[in-house]
């Protein structure tokens, strides 16, 4: 199946069923305990302190960014912070209304909704969300034809936290129905160093400091992948070695599973090697290589190409992705000189002339 090498990424992002993700030890529980994500934070702070003065249900929230930078982990926060039950779903298990109704007459004053993958909400589940977000009501449409009519069923104020990878494809009316909008992004080395140390501490790993910078140099400023790196080297560590996950211990376990230095995976270099060998380094259309590749174009888009455009090995431009010198050096090939095009070959060397 397509989706199996996405499971299997040691660096992906996005949540892997057989290990449960991110053990609920390691979320942060408070405001306070969260690393990284500085301006989210205070943002977060200063509207849950006005929400909490006024003692008020706070603003629907949405937060969007790649999978594994913290979204459902500050859900999970703003509800303890506000002393408010969480209810979870997803978008895709929300099929019929009927699902969405039942769990929105079931909310009792502030309590927060979260939905992940907010962006693949049905249409007609999104028509019932505007007025339960607006208004807290659930417009009913009974019986058909002439005798149709609508009927109005008030429901408790809650707060809805949405989260999405792809901000593009949430519904623009649903969209502006948020009131709190916080981009997610990568982390730097210096929180994931925290954020690995934090876990080790919690799980009782033996993790040195140049240890533990290793781990944060090749988790693609991901918290959720530097402690499952964490998690695949303690086992490394005690097979091989002592326990004891030093910088060479852990440079040693991440080569083995195929994780360089800057934190690429077989499926990164594939991709690269995809574009530079079969479309001569581009432009190529984000079809052709998920073609090349036999891979899903949503994996490639959400989960290869984020952090490849953030170290700068792939551009995106109106023609397609372009793979760029730093990608050619890092895989040990030539970059070739770029040919002009005609417009720019028409174009005069000095602008005076």
């Amino acid at each position: 199946m397509r989706e199996e090498p996405l499971r299997r990424r040691i660096v992906s992002g996005s949540a892997q069923s057989e290990e449960f993700e991110e053990p609920s030890s390691l979320r942060p529980r408070r405001l306070d305990e969260f690393i990284g994500q500085s301006q989210v934070v205070e943002g977060l702070r200063i509207a849950i302190a006005a929400a909490r003065w006024r003692k008020d249900v706070l603003e629907h929230v949405l937060f969007d960014g790649p999978p594994g930078l913290g979204k459902t982990t500050l859900a999970y926060i703003i509800a303890e912070e506000m002393g408010s039950n969480l209810h979870r779903t997803s978008g895709p298990a929300l099929e019929r209304p009927g699902d969405l109704v039942g769990i929105l007459t079931n909310l009792e004053r502030g309590d927060i909704l979260f939905i992940d993958e907010v962006h693949r909400l049905a249409r007609p589940i999104e028509e019932y969300l505007y007025p339960a977000m607006e208004d807290f009501r659930i417009d009913f449409v009974v019986d058909k034809g002439p005798y149709a009519k609508t009927i109005g069923l008030q429901i408790q104020p809650f707060t809805l936290i949405g989260a999405t990878t792809r901000t593009g494809l949430v519904a623009a009316p649903l969209r502006d129905r948020f009131g709190i909008y916080h981009h997610v992004g990568f982390y730097e080395v210096e929180d994931l160093v925290a954020i690995v140390r934090r876990a080790a501490r919690i799980l009782g790993i033996d993790l040195r400091p140049e240890g533990a910078e290793v781990l944060a140099c090749r988790a693609r400023g991901t918290p959720r992948v530097v402690n499952r790196l964490l998690r695949r080297v303690r086992d490394y560590a005690q097979v091989i070695g002592d326990g004891v996950i030093t910088a060479e211990v852990a440079v040693q376990a991440l080569d083995a599973m195929g994780v360089d230095h800057l934190g690429l995976d077989e499926l990164d270099r594939k991709y690269l090697r995809a574009l530079i060998d079969f479309y001569g380094g581009g432009p190529a259309g984000i079809n052709a290589i998920a073609a090349s590749l036999g891979e899903d174009q949503g994996t490639l888009e959400d989960v290869v190409e984020p952090y490849l455009l953030k170290i700068g090995f792939v551009v995106r431009t109106p023609r397609g992705r372009e793979a760029t010198a730093r990608a050619y050096q890092h895989l040990g090939l030539k970059s070739p000189r770029r040919r002009l095009t005609q417009a720019q070959e028409n174009l005069p060397l000095d602008v005076d002339e």
